[in-house]
């Protein structure tokens, strides 16, 4: 597959953390839990760090599997806590849990992942390999982030933080197709 990037830096891209190709070593699946790319952009170019920078991971892929590019590699993006300055995020738009993240009646996520975006994903992950020699892993963005949090709807029950990809995530045709290697723990499960 051919993969056209679309470039559109995040206006505080230049205030993010340069970095060595050298030192990316994962690659991060997210959902934006978001109904589509234009509300990803909005949220991403929101101001939440004292740096002035947001949150947002390096590459968005649309239902349509169009990909683009809101923070370069060699710089660190804020995707996801612990992991950010020796990865690459990469956001699928899919609603995921939206409006309702953390209440605890709607944690299921029911949205598919579009073939045209998950051949997308395999043409990204290809051309990531090139780019960056150390590139060895593939993790979700909920087995890294685990943390719980108190319940929107009822503050006595605690919800995931954050469950993306989940469960409509194909990873086995993901990781057959990568080349890379799934972060496992000694119990044989996703970290």
């Amino acid at each position: 597959m051919s993969l056209t990037i679309h470039e559109q830096p995040l206006p505080y891209v230049d205030l993010l953390t340069q970095r060595e190709a050298g030192t990316v070593e994962l690659v991060v699946i997210h959902c934006t839990e978001l109904p589509d790319l234009a509300m990803a952009r909005e949220y991403g170019e929101r101001v939440v760090h004292a740096s002035g920078a947001g949150n947002s991971g390096h590459y968005y892929v649309d239902r349509d599997g169009a990909v683009y590019r809101y923070v370069p590699g060699d710089r660190v993006a804020h995707h996801v806590r612990g992991h950010n300055p020796n990865s690459i995020g990469i956001e699928l738009v899919n609603q995921g849990r939206y409006p309702h993240w953390w209440d605890s009646r709607h944690q299921q996520m029911t949205e598919p992942y579009r073939d045209a975006q998950i051949h997308a994903l395999g043409a990204l992950l290809a051309q990531l390999r090139r780019d960056f020699p150390n590139l060895r892993h593939i993790a979700g963005h909920e087995e890294l982030d685990v943390a719980m949090m108190p319940a929107s709807d009822d503050p006595a029950r605690e919800v995931h933080r954050k469950l993306d990809p989940g469960p409509m995530f194909p990873w086995a045709d993901v990781v057959d197709d990568c080349g890379l290697v799934r972060l496992m723990d000694p119990d044989r499960r996703a970290l």
